[in-house]
């Protein structure tokens, strides 16, 4: 869908379709298998997932030349305050269906426990080997990036609750900001995260296909760029003056050297300027088919892999050469998280690592009975039109 004329825009739509989109299975938005028929999927939340993870994968690039630059840390902190929120909120969106059905149950743990345990494992392995040899598994205390897949899990546990409640985004924010002001709630599942980010999930699922065809309006997108610049420059002053941790919605106040009452200040704040971020950013998000709606079908693979070359390039010093930290050496940087990210979306990679990022994992379930002999008549049936139309003649 490409924005109408006379400033009017229609809420995005399944390719080739109208009205409401299809919902999208794909991670790391739902934790579902993954669908890439072009007719069952939304080019505009296919192009939105895919430049999150850009972001995503470009800002954790960054993070070795925060000190050394008042301007790299200016823009990571402005990423930073929007793009893991454009991605919850996106997962929320997504997750509107989710009823708790057996079916979807068993997506859910094959698509996000499952490869959560696979790519745990797999980190602290990679580590041992790279870095640490006596790192320990902390299964329940998740490694770098892949608390996310923690936080889905249980955010969708319980999205039938949130859908039951008259006030669901305002009970998540008074959780969110009690969390904040909540010293030591420890690490075990991140929960700290979990919680503080939860309001951006529940505000995705109170979304519906007309609010995103609000985003697409002709004079949001005149406004998404000046605000977004006031936003970058706020940014740029908060280097000296405000904690780097804030944004990243890990910890509680008084653990950030600040008083229990600026927990919930913060969280406020930081709501606000994330929800108009994303609204920026989606504004901006081509909502026809482009060169990457594709990979958008992969996100949950960039996403899990990517954490690895980043990893990896702090042990092996990748950035120890004087010229990285310069301008230019900025730029390739980025280019280069960006490449990365986008390489590991596309279908080989996709091929190559479904056994760990969608694994069927059947032998985890009971066989139901009823989808047994479902499955079994069909598979019956063309033998049998067969016999019908042998015996016809």
């Amino acid at each position: 869908m490409t924005s109408p004329s006379h400033g009017r825009a229609h809420p995005p739509t399944a390719a080739g379709g109208t009205g409401e989109p299809v919902p999208d299975a794909s991670a790391p938005a739902a934790g579902h298998r993954e669908d890439t028929g072009s007719r069952s999927r939304d080019a505009f939340l296919d192009n939105a997932k895919y430049l999150a993870l850009v972001l995503v994968a470009v800002a954790h690039a960054w993070e070795p030349l925060r000190d050394t630059s008042r301007a790299t840390e200016g823009l990571y902190r402005f990423v930073y305050v929007f793009h893991m929120p454009a991605f919850i909120i996106i997962s929320g969106y997504l997750s509107r269906s989710f009823e708790g059905r057996p079916n979807q149950l068993r997506r859910l743990v094959t698509g996000v426990i499952v490869p959560y345990l696979i790519f745990e494992t797999a980190f602290t392995l990679v580590m041992r080997w790279a870095d640490t040899p006596d790192k320990s598994f902390t299964v329940l205390n998740p490694n770098y990036a892949l608390w996310f897949l923690i936080a889905l899990f249980i955010w969708r546990l319980t999205t039938p609750l949130w859908k039951l409640l008259r006030h669901p985004l305002a009970v998540s924010l008074v959780i969110a900001a009690l969390a904040s002001a909540t010293p030591n709630i420890g690490g075990d599942l991140n929960l700290q995260r979990v919680l503080q980010f939860l309001p951006y999930f529940v505000l995705g699922l109170q979304l519906r296909p007309e609010h995103l065809g609000t985003v697409r309006h002709r004079t949001v997108r005149l406004l998404a760029a000046p605000v977004a610049a006031v936003a970058l420059a706020v940014a740029y002053w908060s280097v000296p003056r405000v904690e780097r941790n804030w944004v990243f919605r890990g910890a509680g106040a008084q653990e950030l050297g600040a008083p229990w009452w600026s927990g919930p200040v913060m969280t406020g704040l930081l709501f606000g300027a994330a929800v108009v971020l994303t609204a920026c950013f989606l504004a901006w998000v081509p909502s026809h088919r482009t060169w990457f709606t594709a990979l958008g079908a992969g996100t949950m693979y960039g996403y899990l892999l990517h954490v690895y070359p980043v990893q990896l390039s702090r042990v092996w010093d990748w950035y120890e050469p004087g010229w990285v930290d310069s301008p230019a050496g900025r730029i390739v940087v980025t280019l280069a998280a960006a490449a990365t990210v986008t390489a590991l979306c596309t279908p080989p990679v996709r091929h190559v690592f479904r056994f760990a990022v969608e694994p069927r994992a059947q032998w985890l379930f009971r066989q139901d009975a009823a989808a047994a002999a479902r499955r079994r008549l069909a598979a019956e049936r063309p033998a049998r039109e067969e016999e019908l139309v042998r015996a016809a003649r």
